[in-house]
C-alpha cells in the first residue's frame, strides 16, 4: 500500500526563529497540566513584539526514576529535538533548555492539534508517512514512552511527538503504541535519514549537543542503534524482556 504524504517539506531553519524565542524571550506561566506525571507547564514566551506559547518542565518538577539519572530528563527532551532536526523528521518541537520562573528546565513549542482527527486511529495506522518516520526515530531514541497522546497532528497536516523525556537509555527499552510495522524493511527515506543522522553525529554540532545532555555510554548506545538499523534496514521487534506496550497506552 502506499503510504500517504502527511507532512508539509520543512528546511532545517525553519526552526531557528522558533527556537531563539524560546532561549530568549521573556516566559510567564499562565497554567499547569495536570494530566502530566511530572510538573508540566504552560507558558507564554515573547520577545520584542514576537509571542508563542510554550510548555515549561522545570528540572526541579521532575519525578525520580529508577531507570533514569536524576535531574535529566529535560535534557534528553533537548537531546531529542535535536535528533529529529539532524536526521530531517522535524517530528518534535523547538525545544531548548533554559532558566525559567522554577528554576532551569526544557522549554518546547506549543503544538495546538487538530480536534478532528481521531489520534487513536492514527496511531493504528500503517499507510501515514510522518508516523511510520516516528517509528524510526523512536527505535534511534529507545523511547520508553511513546503513547498515543503523545501524538501531535496539528491543523496544517504535520504530525509532532512529544514527551521525550524518557529516551536514550542505554538498555533496549523500546515500548510504544506503533508497532504495527515490526519487523518490515524500512522505507528507502528512512535509510536516507538514518544515514544523514549517522554523518552528522560525527559532526561537531549535533555531536555536542548529545554529549552534553547524555552520557557517553548513552551517545554510544544510540550510535549503535542507528548502525544496527542501517545493517538490518529493518523495524525492530518488541523486546523480550520488557513491556513492548507502554501503560496506559493513551
Amino acid at each position: 500500500m502506499r503510504e500517504s504524504a502527511q507532512r508539509s517539506e520543512r528546511a532545517p531553519g525553519d526552526d531557528a526563529a522558533a527556537l531563539s524565542l524560546l532561549e530568549n524571550g521573556s516566559l510567564e506561566v499562565q497554567g499547569r497540566l495536570v494530566v502530566a506525571s511530572n510538573a508540566t507547564f504552560y507558558a507564554a514566551v515573547s520577545d520584542k513584539g514576537t509571542e508563542a506559547a510554550c510548555v515549561y518542565k522545570p528540572v526541579a518538577g521532575e519525578r525520580p526514576l529508577w531507570d533514569f539519572p536524576v535531574g535529566t530528563l529535560a535534557g534528553r527532551e533537548v537531546a531529542a529535538y535535536a535528533v529529529s532536526a539532524a536526521a530531517g523528521w522535524h517530528l518534535v518541537p523547538p525545544t531548548v533548555f533554559r532558566d525559567g520562573p522554577f528554576g532551569p528546565g526544557m522549554c518546547q513549542l506549543w503544538i495546538e492539534s487538530d480536534e478532528t482527527v481521531d489520534v487513536i486511529a492514527l496511531s493504528r495506522s500503517r499507510d501515514n508517512t510522518a508516523l511510520r518516520q516516528m517509528a524510526v526515530f523512536d527505535a534511534v531514541v529507545n523511547n520508553a514512552d511513546r503513547k498515543i497522546g503523545h501524538l501531535l497532528p496539528d491543523r496544517d497536516g504535520n504530525l509532532y511527538g512529544c514527551d521525550h523525556g524518557v529516551c536514550f537509555g542505554e538498555e533496549y527499552k523500546l515500548r510504544t503504541v506503533l508497532w504495527q510495522w515490526r519487523g518490515r524493511h524500512l522505507p528507502k527515506a528512512a535509510v536516507e535519514a538514518l544515514v544523514r543522522l549517522q554523518r552528522a553525529m560525527d559532526g561537531d554540532e549535533l555531536g555536542a549537543d548529545l554529549d552534553r545532555w547524555l552520557s557517553p555510554a548513552e551517545v554510544q548506545a544510540t550510535r549503535q542503534r542507528v548502525e544496527l538499523l542501517l545493517e538490518h534496514r529493518l523495524h525492530p521487534l518488541p523486546p523480550d524482556d520488557w513491556p513492548a506496550v507502554p501503560w496506559p497506552p493513551y
